[in-house]
């Protein structure tokens, strides 16, 4: 037998879901407005709107323009109804930031990281959201954390992560254990793209977009239809693992060739660095033992040989891999992210060129290449934001109202 009144609670939570989402997506927007996008009735658009503002996370904020009749009352949502946490745990250091519903960091802690053990990664993730957790930032809803490595989303686990010496860590649980919050793991790059995706430009809430993130590793972060997509296994995106040269550099997943060991940042300073003795012109290349990526930046801005040398290289295999990218998922806008975005539109300019030589000429031509609007913000936001997009339930379970 049929469980009516269960049923009817799980649709009105769906639409109340439905209707938070569309507001979210706005500045602000209307009830006729909401109805029209959402389909639902205004009678049910009505009740929920009203539930909403009941619960302090929609307020009447104006009214828009008539187009006859009566101007319409503008909704939005309260930015600092609730609050988030977010944590990026980058290659140099961690970093933590508390988040309102609208993306704007109000507070962060970082903590720099040197070589340490899978234990005491740990412990410098307690440290930071234990002094988040302290400061008055009420009600906070949920933990957000992008880390480097595979890792099993729906279950919080990290699976492995070489650089923090972390395989098969129950991250999500031990952190549920400690604050007693939600908590949500996933990869950086997909925390990056959800970043980019949410607060990073005016994305259609159920668009595609492909985010690739290239720093000291590679990866990339895929949405389709507003939702992260990770593969059967969690893996989707790894491209930084995939070889483009046969019998090339020995890569730290233990495998040869990776793009990994051609295009990353780590790649770029270590190859400028082999061939200093072959560049006589080259103003680094007189001194290698300055050789940095920022050193190579500016070089590359002069026309430096040696930087313009190995920059062009990178990008080259890096458009290969995008160009695999477009022919596999056939998504037309694709961000680019991290460190080597520092290289900016020359750089970007390299990447595009070799996309178009490598890929079927239709689809790489109708694909857009762009640099992110973010930077260490976009981790910190999509860690954050993965509950915007997978869970609206825990911001009606906050006790406020």
């Amino acid at each position: 037998m049929v469980n009516l009144k269960a049923t009817h609670q799980k649709t009105k939570q769906h639409n109340r879901d439905l209707v938070l989402k569309t507001i979210f997506a706005q500045k602000a927007t209307s009830r006729a407005e909401i109805a029209r996008v959402t389909k639902l009735t205004r009678a049910t658009v009505s009740d929920m709107v009203a539930t909403l503002i009941s619960e302090g996370l929609v307020a009447e904020v104006g009214y828009g323009s008539s187009i006859g009749g009566k101007s319409p009352i503008l909704l939005s949502l309260i930015a600092d109804s609730r609050y988030l946490i977010g944590v990026n745990l980058a290659q140099d250091k961690f970093i933590g930031s508390v988040v309102n519903l609208q993306g704007e960091i109000k507070e962060t802690v970082e903590i720099p990281i040197s070589d340490s053990d899978g234990h005491q990664a740990l412990l410098f993730v307690y440290q930071i959201l234990d002094q988040l957790i302290k400061k008055d930032w009420n009600p906070v809803i949920g933990i957000g954390i992008g880390t480097p490595g595979l890792v099993n989303t729906r279950d919080g686990i990290v699976v492995n992560a070489v650089n923090l010496d972390w395989q098969d860590l129950p991250l999500a649980q031990l952190l549920k254990d400690r604050y007693h919050l939600p908590v949500s793991v996933l990869n950086d790059s997909q925390a990056n793209a959800i970043g980019e995706f949410v607060y990073g430009g005016n994305h259609d809430p159920d668009s595609n977009l492909v985010v690739v993130n290239v720093r000291h590793g590679i990866g990339a972060g895929i949405l389709i239809n507003g939702r992260l997509f990770q593969g059967d296994g969690g893996g989707a995106g790894e491209i930084g693992h995939v070889m483009v040269q046969e019998n090339g550099i020995l890569c730290r997943c233990g495998k040869r060739g990776c793009l990994e060991t051609v295009s990353s940042t780590k790649a770029v300073v270590q190859r400028a660095l082999e061939l200093a003795g072959q560049y006589n012109t080259s103003k680094i290349a007189q001194d290698p033992s300055k050789i940095t990526l920022d050193s190579i930046v500016l070089a590359f801005q002069g026309n430096d040989p040696l930087a313009q040398k190995v920059v062009r290289d990178a990008a080259h295999y890096l458009g290969i891999s995008i160009a695999n990218l477009v022919g596999t998922l056939n998504i037309q806008k694709i961000v680019i992210t991290g460190e080597m975005s520092r290289f900016g539109e020359e750089w970007l300019k390299l990447i595009e060129e070799s996309m178009q030589q490598s890929g079927l000429t239709h689809m790489v031509q109708t694909t857009q290449l762009e640099i992110g609007k973010l930077d260490f913000r976009g981790y910190i936001l999509g860690a954050s934001a993965l509950m915007f997009l997978e869970d609206y339930s825990l911001f009606f379970s906050s006790g406020v109202g």
